[in-house]
C-alpha cells in the first residue's frame, strides 16, 4: 500500500491519524525504508549543471576558519519554494564570522543572478591587498565568462568543491539551513506574493548581521564582532 503512494499522501494520511510531521521528515523516512517510488520524484533543482570550463583546484579544501575579514568567501544558491512560485537566494559569506558580505534574491537561478552579488561583494573589499579566496560548488553559475571576468579584474581566487559534494561548501550550507529552520519552516506563506516573501528573506538576513548573536563569537551578532574588535564591515 504504502509504497504506491507518495510523500505528500503519505504525510496526509499520517495527519489524519494526528501525527504531525514535516514533508521533509516524511520524504526522510521513507526514502530510508525504499518506500518512494523513484520513477515518481520530481526532478530537484541542482547544483551541478555540467562541465562549462575546467573546474578550479579546492584551495579551501573543508577549512572554513579565518584569521581577519576577508580571507575566504563562501558562496552558492539555494531555492524556496512558496505557494506564489519559486525564489532563489545567491548569498556570499564571510568565513571569518559568518556575515553575509552581499546578497541578490531573485525567481531565476541565472548568471545575473550570482553575477550582481560578486559585484557588491567586491565593492566591500577595501584597498587592494584583501584578496578573498572565492569558494563555489560547480554549478555552471561559477564557470561561465561573466563571472570569471568579474574574479580576473577583481583578482580574486576561485576554489571549488568536489563533484557533487555538499560537504566541501558545509559552512555556506550550514547558513541555509539556520535560514530556512529559524524563518522559512515554521511560518505558513500562503497568500504571500514573490514581493513580499523577497522583502522578508532581505529583512532576516539584515537582521542576521546586525542582531542575531552567535555564541561563537562570544554572543556578539557578526557586525557587532567586527566592531568590538576594531574591524569595520
Amino acid at each position: 500500500m504504502y509504497n504506491e503512494m507518495g510523500y505528500r499522501r503519505m504525510r496526509a494520511a499520517l495527519h489524519r491519524r494526528q501525527v504531525c510531521i514535516s514533508e521533509k521528515v516524511v520524504q526522510r523516512l521513507m526514502k530510508q525504508e525504499c518506500l518512494v517510488d523513484a520513477a515518481n520524484r520530481k526532478r530537484r533543482y541542482g547544483s551541478y549543471l555540467g562541465e562549462i570550463s575546467p573546474a578550479a583546484e579546492n584551495v579551501i579544501n573543508r577549512d572554513f576558519r579565518a584569521g581577519t575579514p576577508n580571507e575566504k568567501w563562501l558562496t552558492d544558491i539555494t531555492e524556496f519554494q512558496i505557494p506564489a512560485g519559486k525564489v532563489y537566494l545567491s548569498p556570499m559569506i564571510d568565513c571569518f564570522d559568518g556575515l553575509v558580505v552581499s546578497w541578490t534574491i531573485g525567481t531565476s537561478p541565472d548568471a545575473d543572478l550570482v553575477n550582481t552579488m560578486l559585484d557588491a561583494a567586491i565593492e566591500t573589499v577595501p584597498g587592494c591587498n584583501n584578496r578573498p579566496i572565492i569558494h563555489s560548488d560547480r554549478r555552471a553559475h561559477y564557470r561561465w565568462p561573466g563571472w570569471l571576468s568579474r574574479m580576473h579584474n577583481a583578482k580574486l581566487t576561485r576554489s571549488m568543491s568536489r563533484k557533487g559534494c555538499s560537504p566541501d561548501n558545509a559552512a555556506c550550507e550550514g547558513f541555509f539551513g539556520r535560514l530556512k529552520t529559524e524563518l522559512f519552516y515554521p511560518r505558513n506563506w500562503q497568500g504571500t506574493t514573490i514581493e513580499q516573501f523577497i522583502e522578508v528573506i532581505d529583512s532576516y538576513i539584515r537582521w542576521y548581521n546586525e542582531k542575531r548573536i552567535k555564541i561563537s563569537l562570544g554572543s556578539f551578532s557578526p557586525l557587532e564582532y567586527r566592531e568590538n574588535l576594531g574591524f569595520t564591515a
